[in-house]
């Protein structure tokens, strides 16, 4: 099969020189001529050119003019410029501009093609560059939403058609379910996914140091400011911000980020000067945000401007088909952390991790599975690697009562079991609704600190699980 032939675009203005390279090159490129820099631009919007050779003097549309033009679209197409002796400088110009490279007249065409054959092989390189960044953006993007689930399917589908625009984005889901992997393949996905990823907890910071966070402040704007310092807003210049818990953010502030999110622009604490702002906003929340704003806790105009386009995370229970995908996925990703690397689970506990409702969704699961890779013996997850909560309580009844006085010590024991599974699960969740914060989970429970300290002492909790 023949190859085809590369594509070269010859843009000069003298007639005889478009017939002259066109002669000399026709047999070993697919030549297109124009005879301004406008033909040449209506060329490129009509075929694919694989590198354009353009004279640097023409009328109307200068060489260099060209060049910006074509690499405001086509940023790794190779240009080759045609100059005379006493336009060295401006060729110099050109090829800080972008351009590939130069050459001089009166042209030597074994001296052009040598250029060409270069510049060919550098275009093919950098395409090439470009395609294996696609993809490994890709996999980045995805790599952790491991899902057969259809709905789930169908949000990734809809995070390639939306990522490419500038909409703002919402997503809701309760805590666990992977919100901030979607809000990472936005950005993947986006045009903007070489620029910053920029994220802040809005319910993990203090309310009066969180503007500061968005913001930045001058130095002096209050105690302790003794630097001016970049907000978040700053930092995710020309990328994206992720608002993680936005449902937690105080209304005072939620003014403020709907001032930045109509006008893109904002000022530090303590500064005068506005600054500009191009962030792509992604928000996440595990609240209803609609029953937010019902209840006057969240403002209506900046929920509608959030929910420019609107993603709605299902929970693990809603998906259990993804639960056998997921467990194989992390014991693959965690598997250095056991003593013997071919780890494995037998159906048993399988069957138990199918069964169970996990509240704490995706997050929980890799969790349980992680503390379960160190608990193995000889590389086997079994019954017993599992924590008590995992485990049905009917499993554990071996016999049935049968005096009065065994069926009041099965009935406490059961009573006991019951109400120690309740509070576990109570007091994972509100640790991870405080992001693993004591004194906050103290006030959203109604219990003192100290309360729930000896809790978490009781069953065993480790508070880092429970941090986003």
């Amino acid at each position: 099969m023949e190859l085809q032939k590369p594509t070269i675009l010859i843009a000069d203005d003298e007639e005889k020189t478009r017939h002259v390279l066109k002669i000399n090159l026709d047999e070993k490129y697919n030549i297109l001529l124009a005879q301004n820099g406008h033909e040449a631009l209506l060329n490129l919007e009509r075929e694919k050119v694989h590198l354009v050779l353009t004279d640097l003097r023409m009328p109307d549309m200068t060489g260099i003019e060209l060049l910006r033009k074509i690499k405001d679209k086509h940023q790794y197409l190779p240009v080759i410029i045609i100059t005379a002796f006493g336009t060295i400088e401006n060729a110099v110009e050109a090829i800080k501009m972008g351009a590939h490279d130069y050459i001089l007249k009166p042209v030597k065409i074994d001296e052009l093609e040598a250029v060409i054959e270069k510049s060919l092989h550098f275009g093919r390189v950098l395409e090439e560059n470009v395609q294996l960044k696609e993809k490994l953006k890709q996999y980045e993007g995805f790599q952790d939403i491991v899902t057969i689930n259809p709905q789930m399917k169908q949000l990734i589908e809809t995070i390639k058609q939306v990522a490419v625009t500038p909409a703002t984005v919402l997503i809701e889901g309760e805590s666990g379910t992977g919100k901030q992997l979607f809000a990472r393949a936005v950005h993947y996905f986006s045009t903007r996914a070489n620029g910053p990823f920029i994220e802040i907890n809005c319910g993990a910071i203090p309310h009066d140091l969180l503007e500061s966070e968005l913001f930045g402040h001058e130095k002096g704007a209050f105690t302790g400011a003794i630097h001016t310092k970049k907000g978040k807003f700053e930092l995710a210049h020309h990328g994206t911000l992720f608002l993680d818990e936005i449902g937690e953010m105080p209304k005072d502030l939620q003014v403020k980020l709907l001032h930045v999110l109509e006008n893109q622009k904002f000022t530090r604490v303590g500064g005068t000067e506005f600054l500009q702002t191009d962030a792509r906003i992604v928000a996440a929340t595990n609240r209803n945000l609609k029953q937010e704003v019902g209840e006057n806790r969240f403002r209506e105009d900046l929920y509608y401007r959030l929910k420019v386009v609107y993603l709605h995370i299902p929970s693990l229970q809603e998906r259990p088909e993804d639960i056998q995908l997921l467990v194989k996925h992390f014991l693959d990703k965690h598997k250095d952390m056991a003593s013997n690397k071919n780890i494995n689970i037998t159906d048993e506990a399988m069957n138990l991790l199918q069964h169970y409702d996990w509240p704490g969704n995706v997050r929980e699961l890799e969790n349980i599975i992680l503390q379960a890779i160190i608990l193995a013996r000889n590389g086997m997850i079994d019954k017993s690697s599992l924590p008590e909560e995992i485990k049905p309580i009917q499993s554990e009844v071996q016999t049935i009562p049968v005096t009065k006085e065994e069926l009041q010590q099965e009935k406490a024991r059961r009573t006991e079991k019951i109400l120690n599974n309740l509070e576990y699960k109570f007091l994972t969740q509100i640790l991870r609704e405080a992001g693993g914060n004591i004194s906050k989970a103290a006030r959203l429970s109604g219990y003192d600190r100290r309360q729930i300290q000896n809790l978490v002492k009781k069953h065993r909790i480790n508070i880092e699980n429970s941090k986003t």
